[in-house]
């Protein structure tokens, strides 16, 4: 949740390269809650807020993606999407309501302009944004451990899971299997779940979708994107 109030309110996430200027309407969601969707999270490309490779989310991969889903308004979810894609927040985008009727539109060229409708709750369709690419048609790449433990927190701070789960989940996700050993998925679980206990790592928490997340944009008011 702190990870994404840095898109609503704006500052620097620990461990980024980024700052962030925020949403115009920078109050919290209405409401907030896990989920899992059908396909699954891989990490390509190099990040230029974390360095390392950047979670996307691919539909067509085998399993469920952990996510998290965040009510917001939909300018607040224009708002996050320009914010992913380093441009000034402030411009409406009528295609997330074509996303939210249609299931799938795209903003532009960049890495986090394709929005999907991933299903809905209550009523209101839940959408995150992603690469317009495959998973299969991508180099994939190691994400940086800051990277990757900011996930471990978001996964425990969303859904629950113990240290076993979670590192079950992150290593079996592309670019990390291959990469990373397992045994040092599991030390950096331990010591993100840790941290977020402690109160240490708090402020750098995340939910998923994009890649790793998902946003309700109505709950559109929408998912968002992790880069």
């Amino acid at each position: 949740m702190a990870r994404f109030d840095r898109y609503l309110r704006g500052g620097r996430p620990p461990g980024g390269l980024r700052t962030y200027p925020g949403c115009r309407d920078c109050r919290p969601p209405r409401r907030t809650g896990p989920g899992l969707i059908p396909g699954g999270v891989y990490f390509a490309g190099e990040s230029r807020a974390w360095t390392g490779g950047m979670a996307f989310y691919d539909p067509e991969l085998p399993g469920r993606a952990a996510v998290r889903g965040y009510l917001v308004t939909v300018e607040q979810f224009a708002d996050v999407a320009a914010q992913e894609m380093y441009r000034p927040p402030g411009r409406d985008l009528d295609l997330i309501r074509v996303a939210a009727e249609t299931g799938r539109t795209t903003l532009g060229p960049g890495r986090y302009e394709t929005l999907l409708r991933v299903g809905t709750r209550g009523g209101l369709p839940m959408l995150t944004f992603t690469a317009p690419h495959r998973a299969s048609e991508v180099d994939w790449a190691s994400p940086a451990p800051v990277y990757l433990g900011m996930l471990a927190r978001g996964l425990h701070e969303a859904h629950g899971w113990d240290i076993a789960t979670i590192t079950a989940y992150l290593a079996a996700r592309p670019g990390v299997r291959g990469n990373w050993p397992r045994s040092l998925v599991r030390r950096l679980a331990a010591d993100a779940v840790a941290g977020a206990g402690r109160g240490g790592g708090h402020r750098d928490q995340v939910p998923m979708a994009s890649a790793l997340s998902s946003v309700w944009s109505g709950w559109i008011r929408a998912p968002r994107g992790s880069g």
